[in-house]
């Protein structure tokens, strides 16, 4: 029998980091920024910092692997700063987080991500990132060169020295890769980088990207959210595994306390409604050390098959229809716009929140291509493997003919648009390790579909509107060009003067272009509803976001959004 041996999580991740996002050399630095970036964003608000991160991405020359590039990323932020001794845990060590297992909507949960991005350089670089941090009661800063001990999970800090640094305090990371860099498309960087930029409206963004010039994004708002509390899981949502798992984390606390601690809103009286389905009284007062594999299972039966309280929906934070209103001007000039967010509500006995807007773009798409569509969880873009994603599906399910767009049967929609879904939740289900893709059970992709189907309705009105002009243009056209030709021809035939022609004429004009005043004058009493509406959220939101733009929101309720579909 061969001997058996057992792996550090660190070795084992070392071996499948493509689990983890670096999949192929042009995975391997977008996956390396956002997991920079997100640890970024996770500091200064955690610190209640207002964001200001500057990125660099540049080919420094060949890669060691074939067929790949020699990539530096930089990523500066204005944070609190890491400590010395902090250093080699927080990117040397995985599973090492501050963040996991909390039930908060934070970007980062694991304390893997940014280890596996030292990995990847470790491997591909034969050494790991190099970091300036300085903290608010440092002096100086600190430089060191954190690699991975892959046998031990443990970081490894060398080449240690203190340097002066303009900064009061922060983080500059230097990741030196094997890979290759795409600036658009689904996987590019570009499209990460205006992601963030749009659910994250209170950060302020530098960036050069290759031999572009550097580009700034001024924050639109200048207030840090505000992270709620962290809440417990609901036990519906585990399997006996994940249950037995979450029970050890307590210790020798009895069962009665773990199931009231260990989970979220559990009481007395939820208690005596799990004797009544059959949990031995007996075991409330044992160890959960006590407690058999055997016995466990049971236990886990019983709760399951108990009626249970939803979780609070307290724990979810919202990008907010302002933020988003103000954000989606960051990426373009934009002729139509509108946001939702939902009420938070429960999907599958979690807490989620869902947002949407639909923009239209004059520099972006094209009529007969698909939308672009956006994808986020917990405000993190998510931009692979888009097809399996409980967001596509839920925009593929929307009747979009019924708004005004063409739609392949079973697709997205077609248009110059930019749809962007925002799902947040402190417990997101992902399908794999590098969170790429959301795995939603019915109830998720049903919330998604009633937030598109409210900005749906607002798309439709403002397409409809679109339309009347354009038919009471066309009318008045052919008017203008047939009216006189017909009546100097009738003219010419009877012989009339020249008096009875003008007022022939104008008779005509009269006649055919009834109906085009009917029209002209309900577009005139639109313009003026339009306006009042403007000026209404112009005093409420700000009139710098809305200057010359179309704008329209709602937050609660769908109103006649199935009648809509069903008219189609």
């Amino acid at each position: 029998m061969s001997k058996i041996t057992s792996s550090s999580t660190a070795e084992y991740f070392a071996k499948n980091l493509q689990q983890v996002g670096f999949s192929s050399p042009t995975k391997a630095v977008l996956t390396t920024l956002k997991e920079a970036v997100d640890n970024a964003l996770d500091a200064c608000e955690e610190a209640n910092i207002l964001p200001e991160l500057t990125v660099s991405i540049q080919k420094l020359g060949n890669g060691s692997s074939r067929n790949t590039d020699l990539i530096e990323i930089i990523v500066e932020d204005n944070g609190p700063g890491i400590e010395l001794e902090d250093l080699p845990k927080v990117f040397g060590e995985y599973l090492a987080s501050s963040k996991f297992g909390r039930g908060r909507c934070s970007r980062g949960q694991q304390g893997i991500g940014i280890s596996a991005a030292t990995t990847w350089a470790q491997l591909t670089n034969a050494t790991g990132v190099k970091v300036i941090s300085k903290t608010k009661s440092m002096r100086k800063a600190v430089t060191a060169t954190v690699d991975v001990d892959i046998k031990g999970n443990r970081g490894l800090l060398k080449n240690k020295e203190t340097i002066e640094w303009d900064r009061p305090h922060g983080i500059r990371v230097d990741f030196r890769i094997d890979g290759r860099i795409q600036l658009n498309g689904d996987g590019g960087l570009l499209t990460y980088l205006e992601g963030t930029t749009l659910v994250n409206p209170h950060l302020t963004l530098h960036y050069k990207l290759l031999d572009e010039n550097m580009v700034h994004v001024e924050r639109v708002s200048d207030s840090v959210p505000e992270i709620p509390p962290s809440t417990l899981p609901h036990p519906h949502t585990m399997k006996l595994g994940e249950f037995m798992t979450h029970a050890a984390l307590f210790g020798k606390i009895t069962l009665e306390n773990f199931i009231k601690k260990g989970f979220s809103r559990v009481t007395d009286q939820t208690i005596k409604a799990m004797v009544a389905k059959g949990l031995p009284r007996n075991n409330l007062n044992r160890s959960l050390a006590q407690i058999s594999e055997e016995e466990f299972k049971k236990i886990f039966q019983v709760i399951q098959e108990t009626e249970l309280v939803n979780p609070s929906t307290k724990s979810v934070l919202t990008v907010g229809e302002e933020g988003l209103a103000k954000s989606i001007h960051r990426l373009g000039e934009v002729d139509f716009f509108s946001v939702v967010t939902r009420k938070p509500t429960i999907c599958d006995h979690k807490p989620v929140v869902v947002e949407a807007a639909i923009a239209r773009f004059l520099t972006r798409g094209d009529p007969d291509t698909p939308v672009q569509l956006l994808r986020f969880a917990n405000r993190v873009p998510l931009q692979f493997d888009k097809g399996a994603c409980a967001i596509t599906r839920a925009v593929e399910s929307v009747n979009w003919r019924a708004y005004g767009l063409m739609q392949p049967k079973d697709s997205l929609p077609q248009g110059p648009f930019v749809f962007a879904v925002s799902v947040t939740s402190p417990f997101i289900k992902f399908k794999n390790a590098s969170k790429e893709t959301i795995d939603g059970g019915e109830d998720l992709i049903e919330e998604i579909r009633r937030t598109l189907m409210q900005a749906g309705q607002k798309l439709s009105r403002h397409i409809r509107a679109e339309d009347k002009a354009a038919d009471l243009e066309r009318k008045l056209q052919h008017i203008e060009k047939f009216g006189p030709i017909l009546v100097e021809g009738l003219a010419r035939i009877v012989g009339a003067t020249k008096s009875r022609e003008e007022r022939a004429e104008e008779g005509l004009k009269k006649l055919l272009g009834r109906e085009a005043s009917d029209a002209e004058k309900a577009m005139s009493d639109a313009e003026v509803k339009l306006k009042s509406m403007q000026d209404k959220e112009k005093r409420k939101f700000g009139s710098e976001v809305f200057e010359g733009k179309i704008f329209e929101k709602k937050s609660e309720g769908i109103g006649d959004v199935e009648s809509n579909e069903n008219e189609a």
